[in-house]
This record gives C-alpha cells, sequence and structure tokens, in this order.
C-alpha cells in the first residue's frame, strides 16, 4: 500500500475537494444492481441500518483494503445524531458532486451490508479514490464488490486512474 494519508472515512476533507472532479452537467449513476448486492446513494434515510452495519464490523473494517490504519471506524462508535450529520454530509456531497457515496443494500431484504465512497484523490496519477467494505457476515463479497466497482467506473464514470488502496 503507497498511501501515507490516513485513511478516514470520508477521504477528502470537505474543503479540499477540486471543482473539476466530475466534468460540469456530468449526470452520476444512482445505481448498481447484481444478484449479491444492489448500491443506492447513502442518506439520512439509512441512519440507523448503516449505523448498525459498520458497528457490527469495526474490526473487519479495519482489515478491509483502504481502511488499515485505524482511523475509521472508531471502536467506541458514533451516537445515531452523529452518524446522520456524517450521512447528510455525504447525501451533500452526492448532490453536490464533490463525492459519491453508496449504500451496499443486500437485494433479499434491503438491510444495510456495506458502503462504497467515491471521492478525489491525493494520490499522484490518480483521479478518484475508490474504498469500499461490507459487513463481516458478509466478508465474501468484499472481492466481488471490489471488482463489480472497477468495471462500473470503467463503464459510467468519468475516471480513468482509480486509486483502490492496494486491491
Amino acid at each position: 500500500m503507497a498511501t501515507t494519508d490516513p485513511v478516514p472515512k470520508d477521504p477528502m476533507p470537505k474543503d479540499s475537494v477540486p471543482n473539476d472532479f466530475v466534468p460540469a452537467g456530468f449526470e452520476a449513476p444512482r445505481s448498481l444492481t447484481t444478484d449479491r448486492f444492489r448500491l443506492e446513494p447513502l442518506g439520512p434515510q439509512h441512519n440507523e441500518a448503516d449505523r448498525a452495519a459498520w458497528m457490527s464490523s469495526v474490526e473487519h473494517i479495519r482489515a478491509t483494503p483502504g481502511y488499515p490504519d485505524g482511523s475509521w471506524p472508531r471502536p467506541e462508535g458514533m451516537s445515531l445524531e452523529d452518524n446522520l450529520k456524517d450521512l447528510t454530509r455525504h447525501e451533500a456531497h452526492f448532490e453536490a458532486g464533490k463525492g459519491f457515496t453508496f449504500t451496499v443494500l443486500d437485494p433479499r431484504d434491503n438491510d444495510v451490508i456495506g458502503c462504497v465512497y467515491l471521492y478525489p484523490t491525493k494520490e499522484e496519477g490518480h483521479d478518484v479514490s475508490v474504498q469500499s467494505w461490507v459487513r463481516a457476515s458478509h466478508a465474501d463479497l468484499d472481492g466481488p464488490l471490489a471488482d463489480a466497482l472497477v468495471a462500473w467506473i470503467d463503464a459510467d464514470w468519468p475516471w480513468e486512474r482509480p486509486y483502490r488502496y492496494g486491491r
């Protein structure tokens, strides 16, 4: 892994997102569906299920490529109120084109089983930071989700050089 910067839940600080992350007028895809998971933009409506998903899997997430610095998720967790603020911020970033966060849902019951973050990167030679995690109970989806993201970015997004944190 080449990164030396800490990797927080939101890989790019709020005020440092470049204006050219996506081309003007670009309409971000709002879903990716496979037989094993479905992505939709993360928002306040996912608050309880999102918090339950990551809090149930702190150690698993910390062992996932992109999160090994230990800064997220915090072992002590986060209140529902603070998680809601985080989800609201991610939703605002999505709508402004500053970053794109998706919840990963189980297509059988629509439960939150993970998250995907597409944000600007500071890594030289790359144009997007791609991070994902899944619940420990769905660890077998980690690789398939990461692989599906590569194909999705190639087909539907404007970036050409994703930074995948050693994947």
